[in-house]
């Protein structure tokens, strides 16, 4: 392994420079908004939101924490040196939301897949959060 690095590179998770740091924040930030216009629905009792949960057979606590969920994770994509936490946290819920349309719901799950992209690169770019000297 070359242990000089060029500045385009992007070692141990770290985005490229000050314009990589700059656009990470920026996705960050607008995955943490889509979050919350994701949230609000099942927060609010929106009778769709209702309606799918019913379909999904937990009961309604379960649309709570879901959107509680996805607040917290976008709250956390906010604070510096939470990011991976909250990305982490966010792909974990769109797994779930991935696994219910394709065995529960039906439908496209691109919309929740779209998410889960969003919410992985986030972790990955933010890995260093935790990763110190190739050690967890």
């Amino acid at each position: 392994m070359n242990a000089n690095v060029t500045p385009n590179e992007i070692p141990n998770g770290k985005a490229a420079g000050k314009a990589g740091q700059i656009l990470l924040w920026i996705l960050q930030v607008v995955t943490a908004v889509l979050f919350f216009m994701a949230a609000y629905p099942k927060l609010t009792g929106s009778p769709m939101m209702v309606a799918v949960f019913e379909k999904i057979g937990l009961g309604q606590w379960f649309r709570y924490l879901t959107g509680s969920l996805e607040v917290l994770g976008g709250l956390l994509l906010l604070i510096p040196g939470l990011a991976f936490f909250g990305a982490i946290l966010l792909s974990a819920v769109m797994v779930g939301a991935v696994a219910t349309h394709l065995a529960i719901l039906g439908g496209s799950p691109t919309a929740a897949a779209v998410y889960l992209v969003l919410a992985v690169l986030i972790a990955w770019f933010r890995r260093n959060q935790v990763l110190k000297g190739g050690q967890i």
